[in-house]
């Protein structure tokens, strides 16, 4: 794969063979995100999970201090009293039954989050199919199954973001943007890390986290120091 120029330029302030400490990192990464947009800054743990077992799972949820910076779109799929609850919530879309025709067949996709109470996910499991692949299906670990619309919603646009692994046993998470101050990011970085050592399966032997990459969008990687955690 060929980088930019700009790329190029970023990558030589970082030494790829050393792991620097959090505070480190994050500096160097906004010094590389040099792209005229404000670039997201993004976490990538590799973790010695294996997925493949359910007792090795990890996924959660968890508000960063200062948000994300991004406007998150939130969709809440309840009935009755609960969809008025929503509304006041500052939900973007509520709905019922009705919606399922319109992702289904539509292929309506404007939110970034769904919340869904319980007496309504045997109506959210037809979209599974639709949603699943997207990872914007409700789950009680994430706290998007709820009674509790209200809180939902407030979490999600506070600056609340799910973390899971993916198929390589790998989370990727967005802790802010490149506009953020230093400590901002670091504030981020340090609740998301403090939920992810948390969330250590009790099943797992051996080492829990092999690698904690930082970078923005457009920038190069910036390997942390995993010792600390």
């Amino acid at each position: 794969m060929k980088h930019g120029k700009k790329y190029v330029e970023a990558s030589k302030l970082v030494d790829r063979l050393t792991a620097y400490e959090p505070a480190e990192a994050i500096g160097l990464v906004k010094k590389t995100a040099t792209a005229k947009f404000d670039e997201t800054i993004e976490v990538h743990i590799r973790t010695g999970c294996d997925g493949r077992h359910a007792d090795q799972q990890i996924r959660g949820a968890v508000v960063l201090p200062n948000g994300t910076g991004k406007t998150v779109r939130v969709l809440v799929i309840a009935k009755g009293a609960k969809l008025e609850e929503a509304q006041a919530a500052g939900a973007d879309f509520v709905g019922g039954e009705e919606l399922v025709p319109k992702i289904q067949n539509e292929g309506w996709l404007d939110f970034d989050v769904v919340v869904a109470t319980p007496d309504m996910m045997g109506v959210v499991g037809r979209l599974g199919k639709v949603l699943g692949p997207k990872g914007l299906m409700p789950n009680p670990k994430a706290g998007t199954v709820t009674m509790d619309v209200t809180k939902a919603v407030n979490d999600i646009k506070a600056g609340k973001i799910e973390y899971r692994l993916d198929k390589s046993n790998i989370v990727h998470v967005p802790v802010g943007k490149a506009s953020f101050s230093e400590e901002k990011l670091e504030e981020n970085f340090n609740a998301l890390m403090e939920a992810i050592v948390k969330a250590k399966p009790s099943a797992l032997k051996g080492q829990y986290l092999r690698s904690i990459t930082l970078t923005s969008t457009m920038g190069p990687g910036v390997k942390v120091n995993v010792a600390k955690y």
